[in-house]
């Protein structure tokens, strides 16, 4: 049988899953979804043509060709490992390619501002940046970091918190002097409002003060599924937006929109902690290091 060396990260993943004694908890512990490393052995036992594991409800148990699999894996796991520690004098030098994903709104507004200068300072880094709204998994999709927007991470990543995201409501000078300025939540069903526009929740704008919760059916002419669009459409003196802070802030700072309702915390499912994720990673590349020091460094700023 000829050797296919994109079986290289399946066999690691079935290395992994053995000594974990779970589906569940080797995708806990790669950062992966168990589905992922579902189909990792299904294309093993595919290519070699035999049951790897017994699975039961209960536990997983090797098979005989599963066990001299195993033990041939391992051993190539310890010459990995050992490759990776004599070129470990290369690791302070930050190059090679480096693949991003980031939700979209986020990648375009937050994260590719940034990048010039990261690509400037490290010459011999490549950037490839995915901007996806879809959960993309870092070993199936081959992704080296991920951002997220989540109040709780997966346990099986290693990853830091990089900003809040917040939405806000903005209209223009220019509209409100034509129709008036909101002083309740309440207040929105007279106006004209923009929002995401995906499904009939979407006009369902919800408020929080304290122990207050307050949520409007609002109505407009206009909605729109891209933060950079309903941004352009408040400008525009459409209607009154819903934004997430970090699309607005510009605006906001030069006095174009100005925001309503500030006492009030507009609920969002956009809404959490903005994560820097990656997976578990004895080794970690210097190119991944250069990016989550770089990024923390200006998020802080």
């Amino acid at each position: 049988m000829n050797l296919n060396l994109s079986l290289l990260p399946d066999l690691a993943t079935f290395v992994c899953i053995v000594d974990q004694g779970s589906f569940s908890a080797a995708a806990r512990l790669s950062g992966a979804t168990p589905s992922a490393i579902s189909r990792s052995v299904t294309r093993l036992e595919r290519e070699l043509g035999n049951k790897l594991l017994h699975r039961t409800t209960r536990k997983l148990a090797l098979s005989a060709t599963g066990k001299m699999v195993y033990d041939h894996a391992v051993e190539m796991l310890d010459a990995a490992r050992q490759a990776m520690d004599s070129g470990s004098s290369m690791q302070s030098i930050a190059q090679g390619k480096l693949t991003v994903s980031v939700p979209k709104a986020i990648g375009r507004f937050v994260i590719h501002p940034l990048i010039p200068e990261f690509l400037q300072r490290y010459p011999q880094v490549d950037i490839c940046l995915r901007l996806e709204d879809r959960y993309m998994d870092l070993i199936d999709d081959g992704v080296d970091l991920a951002l997220r927007i989540t109040h709780s991470p997966s346990p099986g990543l290693y990853g830091r918190t990089l900003m809040p995201v917040t939405h806000v409501i903005c209209a223009t000078p220019e509209y409100l002097r034509q129709h008036g300025t909101p002083t309740h939540p309440q207040a929105l069903r007279d106006h004209s409002c923009i929002s995401l526009g995906e499904t009939p929740a979407d006009s369902r704008w919800k408020f929080c003060r304290g122990d207050n919760v307050e949520t409007i059916q609002t109505r407009g002419r206009y909605a729109a599924n891209h933060t950079g669009v309903r941004l352009d459409a408040v400008k525009q003196h459409l209607g009154i937006g819903s934004l997430p802070l970090f699309t607005a802030r510009e605006s906001l700072n030069s006095g174009e929109i100005v925001q309503l309702l500030p006492e009030w915390e507009f609920i969002s499912s956009y809404t959490g902690e903005l994560w820097l994720l990656w997976a578990r990673n004895k080794h970690m590349p210097a190119r991944m290091r250069a990016m989550i020091d770089y990024l923390t460094e200006k998020m802080a700023s």
